[in-house]
């Protein structure tokens, strides 16, 4: 009996903890109600890196040194490393619409300038996670998704707070710290489109 009684609790407070990590702060979904478009942007500037906060140039710094170092890897394969990393960064707009798109079907969630409106990731922190083989951690997210009128940026419409957000989604770059982040953003698109699904009944 102790032991269900355990594994209750435990369930309560994961479910719990779970919500803290994305919640509706301000405003509400309900302007999307009459959409079938909805333009997605995803920005990634002056974004902080690890529990140091560190900045990405230092980040990357880090890993290019952990590459380097590595005599399995060397210089061929940080070129390779930094280039994934350039071309995710700009991808990661389309994991989070693939992730809404996943979860809510009513509305097409894409990079489309002429939507009414616009989902706006702001990302303020990252932590990448980690892989080693069979075990691994998924990256985190801290930031926030603005609903905005796509010409009039300043008006925001509702506003969502990721805290840490680590919601897993595979894919197949999870090994990977750009694939983990990109899993993240997709992740955040799914949890975000059942909020809106459940908005809009």
């Amino acid at each position: 009996m102790k032991k269900l009684l355990l594994l209750l609790f435990f369930g309560m407070f994961t479910t719990v903890f779970g919500q803290d990590k994305m919640k509706i702060t301000a405003g509400s979904l309900i302007a999307l109600k009459d959409q079938t478009e909805v333009n997605v942007e995803v920005k990634f500037e002056n974004v902080l890196f690890m529990k140091e906060n560190i900045t990405e140039a230092q980040y990357l710094e880090n890993r290019k040194k952990q590459v380097l170092e590595n005599p399995k890897r060397g210089e061929e394969a940080w070129t390779k490393w930094i280039g994934q990393w350039e071309i995710y960064k700009r991808e990661y707009v389309d994991y989070f619409a693939k992730g809404l798109n996943k979860t809510y079907k009513n509305i097409s969630f894409k990079k489309d300038p002429s939507a009414k409106y616009t989902l706006l990731v702001e990302t303020a922190w990252v932590f990448p996670g980690w892989h080693a083989g069979l075990t691994a951690m998924t990256a985190e997210i801290t930031g926030k998704i603005k609903l905005i009128e796509t010409d009039n940026p300043s008006k925001v419409v509702a506003e969502v707070e990721l805290n840490k957000f680590d919601k897993f989604v595979k894919n197949d770059e999870f090994v990977m710290e750009y694939g983990r982040i990109a899993a993240a953003y997709e992740s955040a698109g799914r949890y975000l489109g059942r909020e809106i699904k459940k908005s809009l009944k």
